[in-house]
């Protein structure tokens, strides 16, 4: 057996021996292991660790680069850790050759002003964030423009947002670009006095779905596909009452509202002759074609709107599902300007004032967020003129052995009784009969909801205008007697007929003053009334700022009615009189007091679009397309002024609402005021078919005459900055 010292020397002569021949070679091999040679491990150095800049506001982007130089002997990768302010923030790997000096370059914004360190390895630096200098610049943008708003994986994407100083001197201002609230560039701007310019970035995107995007304050929205493939989305209205449509796509059965990636191609679209009444014929598309059945190519992201007869008023509201958008109902029925409350003897008409609020529900099944935020769309398929002046969602946490509901409006309603968020039992009462005008008994159409309505009856079908037939629902709710709160749940729409009848209505109207047989006062289309029973025995109607309510139309809603405090004796009779087609799919009685309920409010990032193109003869000035979230923040006459095709977008953020607590429930409501005005002859009256006159909070009502007025003193700014999409008569 050989000595551990005899092996010692052989290894040494033959380490001896490699050097010597390495040598020769020109290669250096080191002793590794037990008799193992390998080249020299990779040796990393840093240097040049800059920060740039060194100073910053909030949210611009810092650049922070270190050089790795490998002096080492072989390839090897080096993990460089960002620390700032001792915090690991993140790291870059990098693959250096020996010899080779490689560039690390990290971005980061801040939120928080202060100072920072920062530290690469051994090396050290450090930046200082200030706050953002207040928009204090002279320098004004608008007009932000997608271009595409689909686009394809990949491709290029351009925004152009239109940047004019007017200020009396030279300015500067940085123009940021975000991407779904991450920075993504910066322009820095210098305008003479009175000069403008465009701003444009490009950039790609390999993600797809829907992307938001601001420039600065201005915000906007688009959308990433499939390459080769483009949305198609496909409407009709009005709604129908199950709140969809039946078509075919090819001959594959489809429903609306539609909205589906396609390959590019030809499709053939056939919309059924009549709407599901069967009464109801197609009238045209939104290109005017008024065949139902067309064939498209499919080259770009196109919207089809198929319109019917028995046309609704008001604007939409859709809600994102997740895949696509959920109708939900017509909003601000009582937005509807124009509306007559009573004509003189001479025929002379005053017209009211109306209430242009409406507290909608959304069924909380339906929302699904989209990158942090609930997305509603207010879109305006009928050939009107809107005004929204204010939006904002309403999120509602309740006990989960309760529902929440709200109320509908009218112009006459006591204000603390509209827009409350009410509380009712899971477990209400049945009313003890219900019977209609006719007698007939309507019990089983209102003991539950099913989408079973009550007949009804519309009053522009009258025998004549001095012989009203009115729609009437008498309902016993019972020994109420020990109740310390009375509702009425109540799920209902209202059918306003054809435009052409009310048309004929109002003609019986005109004749009667002529002739001389109509008086001062008389209405026209009277407002509903509920009636109780008096001492006598009598009815009674209650007072005019607690009266029922129209529900909206389209779609029927559920809104709750309070009755506490109305009945005057112990009998808990009630009439409910309409002149409109009014039907009930349910009536429930709670009697549970009210619980307490949290209630938070979520303010919209607002985008104004144009969502299909129109034929519409509506003119004036329209608000320009692009970001519109100033003026939908408050109600204060400052409106979003839009016609048939246009859409607002209403992003609502939801990153900071907390969960609610165990036991608790949470749904939600959108809130809006929002006026809107028809075509003379399709329900308009007394006016044109243009943006002027414009409605505002303190009319006597629409339209009015001087010389009351809009106050455009008080407005100026907004009507040249936001009103300037100019549509003249063809």
């Amino acid at each position: 057996m050989k000595s551990r010292s005899g092996l010692s020397k052989l290894k040494a002569i033959l380490l001896v021996d490699v050097i010597i021949v390495a040598s020769i070679a020109g290669v250096y091999l080191y002793f590794q292991g037990q008799g193992g040679f390998a080249a020299g491990p990779a040796i990393f150095e840093l240097s040049d660790l800059k920060v740039n800049p060194i100073e910053a506001d909030l949210g611009e982007p810092i650049v922070i680069g270190v050089n790795v130089t490998n002096i080492g002997e072989t390839e090897g990768a080096y993990v460089a850790n960002l620390t700032i302010n001792n915090q690991f923030r993140e790291n870059q790997t990098v693959a250096v050759l020996p010899s080779e000096t490689k560039t690390i370059a990290f971005v980061v914004t801040e939120t928080v002003e202060g100072n920072y360190s920062v530290r690469i390895g051994d090396l050290y630096s450090s930046y200082l964030i200030k706050a953002a200098p207040p928009e204090a610049s002279s320098i004004v943008l608008s007009d932000l423009a997608i271009a595409p708003r689909e686009a394809w994986v990949g491709y290029p994407i351009n925004v152009t947002v239109a940047a004019h100083n007017n200020g009396a001197e030279a300015d500067t201002l940085s123009v940021k670009l975000y991407i779904d609230d991450k920075f993504s560039e910066a322009k820095i701007i210098a305008l003479e006095a009175n000069g403008g310019t465009q701003v444009e970035f490009i950039f790609n995107m390999t993600v797809e779905g829907a992307h938001k995007l601001k420039v600065n304050t201005i915000y906007g929205s688009f959308k990433v596909v499939p390459v080769g493939t483009h949305t198609l989305t496909i409407y009709t209205t009005p709604t129908p009452d199950e709140g969809y449509a039946e078509f075919t796509i090819n001959g594959q059965k489809q429903r609306t509202p539609y909205a589906e990636v396609l390959p590019e191609g030809q499709y053939s679209i056939s919309m059924p002759a009549t709407d599901p009444t069967g009464l109801h014929a197609f009238l045209y598309w939104e290109n005017g074609l008024t065949s139902p059945s067309r064939t498209i190519t499919l080259d770009k992201p196109t919207i089809l709107v198929g319109y019917y007869e028995k046309g609704d008023s008001c604007p939409s509201l859709f809600i994102w599902n997740g895949t696509g958008n959920s109708y939900i109902s017509e909003v601000s029925n009582h937005g509807w300007l124009g509306y007559i409350n009573y004509m003189n003897a001479d025929g002379s008409i005053v017209f009211y004032r109306n209430n242009p609020w409406d507290y909608i529900p959304i069924d909380r099944k339906l929302l699904q967020a989209e990158e942090g935020s609930y997305i509603a769309t207010l879109a305006q398929m009928w050939d009107e003129i809107f005004y929204l002046d204010s939006a904002y969602m309403v999120v509602v946490d309740h006990p989960s052995n309760t529902e929440v509901y709200s109320t509908m409006v009218e112009q006459y309603l006591d204000p603390d009784f509209m827009g409350k968020i009410y509380t009712v039992s899971t477990n209400r009462l049945t009313p003890v009969s219900a019977f209609n005008e006719k007698g007939q008994n309507v019990l089983p159409q209102i003991s539950k909801i099913d989408n079973v309505f009550t007949p009804g009856i519309n009053g522009i079908q009258s025998p004549s205008w001095d012989d009203i037939q009115w729609n009437r629902l008498t309902l016993d709710l019972g020994d109420q007697s020990g109740a310390k709160e009375i509702k009425l749940v109540v799920k209902a729409v209202v059918d306003w007929g054809e435009g052409s009848d009310y048309n004929t209505w109002l003609d019986q109207f005109f004749d009667a003053a002529y002739s001389g047989q109509l008086t001062d006062g008389t209405q026209v289309t009277p407002p509903p009334y509920m009636e109780v029973i008096a001492q006598n025995g009598s009815w009674i109607s209650v007072p005019w700022g607690r009266q029922f309510p129209l529900p909206s139309s389209g779609v029927a809603r559920t809104f709750v009615v309070d009755l506490t405090g109305l009945f005057p004796t112990q009998d808990y009779h009630i009439r409910i009189n309409n002149f409109w087609n009014v039907t009930f799919d349910y009536i429930g009685i709670d009697i549970s007091v009210q619980q307490n309920v949290v209630v938070q409010k979520i303010d919209p990032q607002a985008s104004l679009i144009q969502w299909f193109t129109t034929n519409s003869n509506s003119v004036g000035n329209f608000t320009r397309y692009g970001d519109v979230t100033e003026i939908v923040l408050s109600s204060d006459d400052e409106f979003v002024i839009g016609r048939q095709g246009d859409a607002v977008q209403l992003n609502f953020p939801i990153s900071n609402l907390p969960k609610p607590a165990p036991e608790i429930i949470r749904d939600y409501f959108f809130f809006v005021n929002c006026w809107f005005k028809d075509e003379y002859g399709n329900w308009g009256f007394g006016f044109g078919f243009s943006t002027d006159p414009l409605p505002f909070q303190n009319m006597t009502g629409f339209p009015y005459n001087p010389p009351e007025d809009y106050p455009r003193e008080l407005h100026q700014d907004y009507l040249s900055e936001y009103n300037t999409r100019e549509i003249e008569p063809p």
